[in-house]
Parts: structure tokens; sequence; C-alpha cells
């Protein structure tokens, strides 16, 4: 099996949703990719991506650009034009379901109620695969769920989004370095 890894953050292109709930995975790998020096700038696979190298390992950061609910489109084919194993393919994106700021990194399971993981798991043929989820919930009474997930981070929440970007990137490192299952 090789040892190259593909970092997949989820989420919508264009300047329109940038910095919309939908888009933590988007905004995490751009954090992933300034750190490590890593340019996104090639397009393949309805993907916009980079290669380098997190801890020693070589690693793709992708951002699809297929918006959320169709993300397997890029990520299946990117996986397997690149002989990238279910196992070595890390995706990161945002959870209503978990509290905004913390992170949860699990090893396989299921979509859940996520469209866009739905369409990885039905790309990739298997729910074992690594994820890290970034909390952004709870959805407000008053808000139906795909107005929330569009509408940007208030700024009063910027910083707590930003601190648990960064806790997510410290788990996909970690778990590309073999510290974590």
């Amino acid at each position: 099996m090789s040892d190259t890894w593909l970092i997949a953050g989820l989420g919508n292109p264009g300047d329109k949703y940038a910095y919309n709930w939908h888009n933590c995975g988007f905004l995490a790998v751009d954090m992933l990719a300034e750190k490590y020096g890593i340019r996104l700038e090639r397009t393949q696979f309805h993907a916009l991506f980079g290669k380098g190298k997190i801890g020693g390992h070589d690693v793709f950061l992708m951002k699809p650009k297929t918006f959320m609910n169709n993300s397997g489109e890029a990520v299946g084919p990117f996986s397997n034009y690149y002989k990238i194993d279910p196992s070595h393919v890390i995706i990161i994106y945002d959870d209503i379901d978990i509290a905004a700021g913390t992170i949860r990194v699990r090893s396989k399971g299921s979509a859940g109620t996520h469209n866009g993981m739905k369409s990885v798991i039905a790309h990739l043929n298997t729910q074992e695969f690594p994820r890290v989820r970034i909390g952004t919930g709870p959805v407000p009474e008053t808000t139906d769920l795909i107005s929330f997930v569009l509408s940007d981070i208030p700024k009063d929440l910027r910083q707590t989004m930003y601190d648990s970007f960064g806790e997510g990137c410290k788990a996909v490192e970690d778990i590309v370095n073999g510290k974590r299952d």
C-alpha cells in the first residue's frame, strides 16, 4: 500500500460561500496548506489540490469544486487515479451534531445526515476511512438547516472556530504520523 495520503476538506467553491459554516473543511485545509507551504493551484478530477509533505509523508491536500453534496465525485476518482487506499483518505468537514469549536476524530463510520459525506462514502464504496469532524452546532431553533450551514460564521465565533481548525489540523497530522487511529 502506498504511504501517500489524500486530505480532503469539504465545502462549496466560490467567494459567496468562503466563510460559511459548511466550508469548515475548506478553511481547515487552507490552514494545513499555509502551515506546510502546499500551494493549492492544480485542478484535476473536479478539485483544486496541491502536493507536499506532512511529517515526511507525501500528501495531497484537496478542495472539491463539485459543491458539498457531490464531494465524492472528486474524492473517489482522485483517490482511484493516484491509488490511495481509503484508509489513507482523510475527510475534514463540518458537523452540526457537535458543538461549535469542538472536533471529533473517527477512523470509520456512517455519514449521518451529512450529504457531502454520503457522496464520499458512495464514491469510495466504503465507510472505512478516517474523518475529522468540526463542530458547528447547534442550529438555532429559529433557523432552518440549509440557511444555517450556508450562513457565515458569526464574528463572535470566528476565533473559536479558527482554534478548532488548528485542532483539526493537529488531528490530521497525528493520523498521518500514525499517532492516532
